[in-house]
């Protein structure tokens, strides 16, 4: 794919993206518990505000995972997401709650997968002020128009936030994605051509969520096929590394 990008296909110009290393960037991934905090502990009541007193949330995955920042021109962290491991006994953080798959259902290899996690976008870039997001994404519903639309910025955060894990995977070996949410935001990512597969049954999980899993592979041929430009500024940073 060599599509040239112009100026009207970015899609996310309002915002960057950046790999976070919780060892040397200390300062920062500090800013990004206080914002898991807010959004897990005092906006979606997901986590008791009362076990994190630091008004940290932080837990065993961490150290287990890339986690990837998104900020706005200011540099102000405006969007936050982890890809999870696999643990010791090759399994992830959705197979604790998530324990039923559907019939016929082959899970990829534990090796090169990973587990989007605390997918979560600021509340000031929100649709609607404080309003409640669906279980592991924050933010709302894209508009008609294109990511660029400043009416709703939170679509082109979630593109900055999916480019930053896509390009970690690729470098990394990881073709597969899981991912626990809900109905609504599987609907939101297919309409946005990243199709998941359903995968599990729902059940409450941080609300009533189920698990699916997506192919890169197949991510990029629906891309290829429905949405060529988002797929050329996707790999763009490859080409540049």
């Amino acid at each position: 794919m060599n599509a040239v990008l112009q100026p009207q296909q970015e899609f996310s110009v309002q915002f960057t993206g950046h790999a976070v290393q919780p060892n040397r960037d200390q300062a920062f991934f500090t800013a990004i518990e206080e914002l898991r905090y807010q959004v897990y502990c005092e906006e979606c009541g997901f986590l008791e505000a009362r076990d994190y007193p630091n008004r940290r949330e932080t837990d065993e995955h961490d150290t287990n995972s890339a986690h990837f920042a998104a900020l706005n021109l200011r540099e102000d962290l405006v969007g936050y997401v982890r890809l999870v491991f696999p643990d010791a006994l090759q399994s992830f953080p959705f197979q604790t709650h998530c324990v039923s798959i559907l019939d016929n259902v082959i899970l990829p290899p534990p090796a090169q997968s990973a587990e989007i996690s605390r997918l979560m976008v600021h509340k000031n870039y929100r649709r609607r002020l404080g309003e409640r997001p669906p279980a592991g994404f924050s933010s709302a519903e894209p508009q008609e128009s294109r990511a660029n639309d400043q009416r709703n910025p939170s679509p082109q955060i979630m593109l900055t936030l999916y480019r930053e894990m896509y390009v970690y995977s690729v470098n990394n070996d990881i073709r597969y994605w899981y991912a626990a949410m809900e109905r609504s935001l599987a609907r939101i990512l297919t309409r946005m051509n990243f199709g998941f597969q359903q995968i599990g049954p729902f059940t409450d999980y941080y609300g009533p969520v189920a698990p699916y899993v997506a192919d890169l592979r197949v991510l990029e041929y629906q891309l290829s096929q429905r949405d060529p430009a988002l797929l050329a500024w996707m790999r763009a940073p490859l080409a540049q590394s």
